[in-house]
């Protein structure tokens, strides 16, 4: 609750690498350019990807390597913009890697309509004759698996070109929330002024200040309700961009579209907001749980991040990192010691909250010869350790996958992305849980995981609704308005809440609103709560001692997209074909609540 520090204080050592990446603007700035000139070498192979192998080979090179620039540029332009939205040479720096990513991006359009034109048989052919050509079969195996909603080459590059204005959508809503949004001090119990910020708002949540909670809450909300219009129609025009590439590529709704892409059984979907709505009472029950701990005749939304005791666990930044290792040493060495050295000497994370620093916390996706960075904003509790173990699960993710795989598998789909984070945490948990009895502790532990499956099984899926509602009304030609997003909002909590919080329906109506990443990624919400799912099963082999199941995770990290999403799930030794795996995590979440309780009612 301290005032943020201005960027230009920050210590190095609490800033993220990212002169590793580009030594300076201007290096950043002559790559984009030598990018940008490189594009005509791939235009030239336009039309002859069908002449033999060895021309496709080449053209495939010529991509991996312009991926690997285009990742490594997009990687530098996140990183000023990201620590200050304020700093106008961030915003230009990325504003020129938006740009320069589009248009890679449509002068490659022309690749799959290619090879869909030159036709399955053909290169069955290749692969079969050609060992070079192996690396490739899951490629061409998903491209023809996507061959009735593949444009032919003119309409592809256009939608490549789309890439650039349709992603300002995105961009403007991240801007006026971070950069143009200035918030009302929140006030404590003492009627002192608690400097508001994207930076210092979860640590207020998490204040045992119940006033200092309740105007930061309010304050904080206030903002967005105060632009609801204007975050309205930004969320619209969104949304509209999902149903018009719906179109184009021709399915039958944008849910449809998304998880085909991705190659996800739309099922899953479904299945998990049906159990979602199923366990919902377990929510209640830890509604009822939380207000008696807090000794509160009424729950309100700001306090259900309020601490249940007034012990507090402080943690600097470098013990979180031992306890992170400890958690996950059966990992082995190998895993281990390149975590720690991200943290304490390659500086993997820029963890100091600073004036100016952007809301959430996230890591980077990168090329094999770049760290992967994280950026988020530790505040010395457990709750910050927890985010740091979230974090370096992706990081440790994009650091296997990336020196495994080519580029074109090197990422992975979201929905595979969350099962690492969450792993990591659940590791980290079970460690801390066994290594200190501790009542306060443990029950300070026990917050820290409610927190994350409150996010994660209950924020996500109820806007994993929200998004299915509203998208169906823009695919039915309905309007959306400000109000009507409001109302549709909290109906949902209201469900959630079950009548055991006091439902302010405006302030919690615009919780749409403050998701200026999730929401303006497709379907992106629902996949945290299959990732937290598919990661207690991976810690649950583990722990019990499975035989080569840390292997079988590491294997799973390795995989990057190089087969569907299922098939990396069950090298991880997860089915997530199965409904099973949600309902244990749901398992997991109800011995938590079950534990607090017998804690808090001692």
């Amino acid at each position: 609750m301290t005032t943020p520090l201005p960027r230009s204080k920050v210590q190095k050592n609490q800033t993220w690498n990212a002169e590793s990446v580009f030594s300076s603007p201007k290096a950043f700035d002559k790559e984009v350019k030598g990018l940008l000139e490189t594009l005509p070498e791939i235009k030239k192979y336009q039309g002859r990807l069908g002449d033999n192998p060895d021309i496709f080979i080449k053209a495939m090179d010529l991509i991996e390597e312009l991926s690997k620039r285009a990742a490594k540029v997009q990687v530098y332009a996140t990183m000023s913009s990201a620590v200050d939205t304020a700093d106008q040479q961030g915003a230009a720096t990325s504003g020129k890697a938006m740009s320069a990513l589009a248009q890679v991006g449509a002068a490659t359009a022309f690749i799959d309509p290619e090879l869909l034109a030159i036709g399955e048989e053909k290169l069955r052919q290749w692969l079969a004759n050609d060992p070079r050509m192996k690396l490739y079969e899951h490629y061409i195996d998903d491209l023809f698996r996507k061959q009735a909603h593949v444009r032919n080459a003119e309409v592809e590059e256009i939608l490549g070109m789309l890439r650039d204005p349709f992603g300002t959508v995105r961009t403007t809503a991240h801007m006026l929330a971070n950069a143009d949004f200035e918030f009302e001090p929140a006030r404590d119990s003492k009627g002192k002024k608690v400097e508001l910020t994207q930076s210092t708002f979860d640590a207020i949540l998490n204040s045992p200040d119940r006033e200092a909670r309740k105007t930061a809450w309010e304050n904080y909300n206030d903002k967005y309700f105060e632009y609801k219009n204007t975050l309205a129609s930004n969320l619209t025009a969104s949304i509209k961009q999902n149903v018009f590439n719906m179109k184009v590529r021709n399915f039958k709704s944008s849910l449809e579209s998304t998880l085909f892409n991705g190659n996800v059984p739309i099922e899953m979907f479904h299945n998990l907001l049906e159990i979602f709505k199923k366990k919902l009472p377990l929510w209640h029950k830890y509604w009822q749980i939380r207000r008696k701990a807090l000794g509160v005749k009424s729950l309100n939304p700001y306090d259900v991040w309020a601490p249940l005791t007034t012990k507090k666990h402080r943690v600097p930044f470098e013990k979180a990192v031992d306890w992170i290792c400890e958690g996950l040493a059966p990992m082995g060495d190998e895993y281990v010691g390149v975590l720690r050295k991200g943290c304490l000497k390659e500086r993997w994370v820029d963890w100091s909250p600073n004036a100016g620093k952007r809301q959430g916390a996230f890591s980077t996706r990168v090329p094999k010869d770049t760290h992967p960075f994280i950026l988020m904003s530790y505040t010395d509790d457990i709750g910050s350790v927890s985010t740091l173990s979230h974090e370096l699960g992706h990081s440790m993710h994009a650091y296997y996958g990336s020196r495994a795989q080519p580029m074109i598998y090197y990422s992975y789909p979201s929905i595979i992305a969350e099962t690492a984070s969450n792993f990591s945490q659940a590791m980290t948990r079970a460690h801390l849980l066994e290594a200190n009895p501790d009542k306060y502790f443990q029950i300070a532990l026990l917050e820290e995981a409610m927190d994350n499956f409150h996010r994660y099984f209950f924020i996500m899926p109820t806007l994993a609704r929200f998004e299915l509602e509203t998208h169906q009304r823009i695919e039915k030609g309905q309007a959306l308005t400000a109000d009507a997003m409001i109302e549709l909002m909290a109906d949902l909590f209201s469900e959630g809440y079950g009548g055991y919080m006091n439902l302010d329906r405006e302030r919690v109506g615009i919780t749409w609103g403050t998701f200026t990443t999730h929401l303006y990624i497709d379907y992106y919400s629902f996949q945290y709560a299959i990732g937290i799912s598919a990661a207690n099963a991976i810690a649950k082999r583990i722990l019990n001692g499975t035989p080569n199941a840390a292997q079988d995770h590491i294997n799973f990290l390795k995989a990057g997209s190089s087969r569907s999403p299922l098939e990396v799930f069950k090298i991880a030794g997860v089915d997530m074909t199965s409904t099973q795996p949600i309902e244990d995590a749901f398992a997991v979440l109800e011995d938590y609540i079950d534990r607090l309780g017998v804690l808090t009612g001692k």
